[in-house]
């Protein structure tokens, strides 16, 4: 199992760290760029990143099922481990669309809400997950045909849109994915879980590798494309792992940008403003957690991320915890 789960981590990291600067280096001649509104002068950066983790995501969950049929190094649930990625690279593929229209001109957030839904059909036709929840006061509850054709849709856009929303800082996406989908698979690991496991791996190797060129100053941003991949992709490992209530807490966070952003009607941004000192300030109207933590004291953007990702370690170690105490 440990060489299966180090070939998927090397295919993943190794294809991500040398695609990552070849498409920068080609979406930069073709003008698919970004301001990087966080710094002074505004600079433009290659956009669209996503599609380089979400090649190395594939080649590790590709190098899993040849161990797994041509070898016999693992047994795994092929139809479910297929559904996953086809589900994870569909709503990438959606995240691509949007990079390419233009993030100002791009999908409609009704549209955001509703395409992930299809892509979320791999996983509905396999039936994924279980069909029981437990809920307070009411213990278990069978949910039947309900979990696949609702709660797997609901989890598929939420988990999407969610990390679409606390976004726009250097590596702070990236950061972000590696923390929470690092977390729930280690979990997986300790359950037996090995379709999310897998999943879970390549994923964050993708990340690790894309982190290097993503971290401040990034060489690229990893766009929509990125920020709906990582998205999908916790929701996918949260459902095939049976920890929906895990994935849930792990995004606290988002959650808590979901409620700055709802006061705003959606119109509001990460995005802090440059000070001549290097630091950001926060936008006045506010509308993000990043805006939160900067009316508290400026930061510069590295900093300011290191503060989100130190409180996302924080909320992982804390659910890691609550698992542990099989409060979850």
């Amino acid at each position: 199992m440990l060489l299966v789960l180090a070939a998927v981590f090397a295919a993943s990291f190794l294809l991500t760290y040398i695609v990552t600067p070849v498409i920068a280096r080609k979406i930069a001649v073709r003008g698919i760029t970004g301001k990087d509104v966080n710094k002074a002068g505004k600079p433009e950066v290659p956009e669209m990143g996503g599609i380089a983790p979400l090649l190395g995501l594939s080649s590790g969950i590709i190098a899993a099922i040849f161990l797994s049929t041509y070898l016999g190094s693992v047994a795994i649930n092929l139809p479910l481990v297929l559904a996953s990625f086809l589900t994870i690279v569909l709503v990438g593929l959606i995240g691509v669309i949007d990079d390419l229209i233009g993030w100002r001109k791009g999908i409609r957030q009704w549209q955001h809400a509703l395409l992930p839904i299809f892509a979320a059909l791999p996983l509905m036709a396999v039936n994924a997950g279980t069909q029981h929840i437990v809920l307070p006061f009411f213990g278990q509850v069978q949910l039947g045909i309900l979990y696949s054709l609702v709660l797997i849709p609901l989890a598929i856009t939420g988990a999407s849109n969610a990390f679409n929303m606390l976004a726009g800082l250097n590596g702070l996406e990236a950061g972000l994915g590696i923390l929470v989908i690092s977390t729930l698979s280690f979990i997986a690991l300790l359950t037996g879980k090995t379709e999310a496991l897998i999943i879970g791996v390549a994923a964050t190797a993708a990340l690790l590798a894309f982190l290097r060129y993503n971290w401040f100053p990034a060489r690229i941003f990893g766009g929509d494309s990125l920020t709906l991949m990582i998205g999908a992709a916790v929701a996918a490992i949260s459902i095939t792992g049976n920890m929906e209530k895990v994935g849930i807490a792990i995004i606290a966070l988002h959650w808590a940008e979901l409620a700055f952003k709802a006061k705003h009607k959606f119109q509001s941004e990460c995005f802090g403003i440059p000070q001549k000192d290097g630091t950001l300030g926060p936008d006045p109207r506010g509308g993000s957690l990043t805006h939160a933590i900067l009316n508290i004291r400026r930061l510069t953007e590295q900093r300011l991320v290191l503060a989100i990702l130190g409180m996302q370690a924080v909320i992982c170690s804390i659910v890691f915890i609550m698992f542990r105490f099989k409060l979850f």
